[in-house]
């Protein structure tokens, strides 16, 4: 949960699969500003790679990259913003969005924090690290994650949030060259984009039932908002 969290609720698989495919097309989007070649665009090749994973249908894939890429005339613009603060109970959060209006995201992020506590650029992001992030799951039996990270140049693993699955830990500009690896390590990989993990995280026993569950509650009303892509959050496991 340190590294990304992900909502426990249990929403309807439609809802579910529209908005991941809502997020997708917004990275592959801004991705395809570089250009609508995933061979020639490293960034866009991964998150075509995950879209294509996540079943994302064929043509609103091709869609959003002729889109991002300025092919279809229609003009395209996201900014990429952090709020940074606290959930219930001092537990930081780091929320990462992508807007085409900030005019609206801003208040509605204020309107979301009252349960917590908004925080200032740097107030909360000096306990976080700045990582590449690629949740893998092996695809041959045996496939060893420590020798993994070690000969793909991974600086860390740890249990992913898929069942099975790793998280390996990277540099950030060796994001694309890790994810490129693991193959050749015996594991797939899922998805791979930067993100942010906790330095200190909270241990999640030290807080009661009741505590935890305002907590959830909180992390779930801010990743159902539209703007967000990821949500990090310093709680442990």
């Amino acid at each position: 949960m340190g590294a990304q969290w992900k909502s426990k609720g249990k929403e309807l698989v439609a809802n579910a699969k529209g908005r991941l495919f809502s997020k997708l097309a917004k990275d592959i989007m801004l991705a395809a500003r570089a250009g609508a070649d995933p061979a020639s665009n490293a960034k866009l090749r991964l998150v075509v790679e995950q879209a294509r994973k996540a079943s994302m249908p064929k043509d609103t894939l091709d869609r959003a990259i002729k889109k991002g890429a300025g092919l279809t005339g229609e003009a395209v613009h996201f900014d990429h913003v952090i709020y940074e603060g606290f959930a219930p109970h001092r537990v930081p959060v780091m929320v990462e969005c992508l807007t085409d209006n900030v005019n609206r995201t801003a208040p509605e992020m204020r309107v979301l924090f009252r349960k917590g506590q908004l925080g200032t650029s740097g107030s909360v992001s000096w306990d976080f690290d700045h990582v590449g992030m690629i949740e893998a799951e092996p695809a041959t039996p045996g496939a060893d994650p420590e020798l993994a990270a070690i000969e793909a140049g991974a600086q860390d693993f740890e249990p992913g949030a898929e069942e099975g699955s790793t998280l390996f830990l990277t540099d950030p500009g060796d994001l694309d060259l890790v994810s490129r690896a693991l193959p050749a390590q015996g594991f797939t990989v899922l998805s791979a984009k930067l993100g942010y993990k906790a330095k200190n995280p909270i241990d999640p026993a030290s807080l009661s039932a009741a505590e935890l569950e305002e907590v959830e509650a909180f992390l779930a009303a801010i990743d159902a908002n539209d703007d967000v892509q990821n949500l990090f959050v310093g709680l442990a496991g």
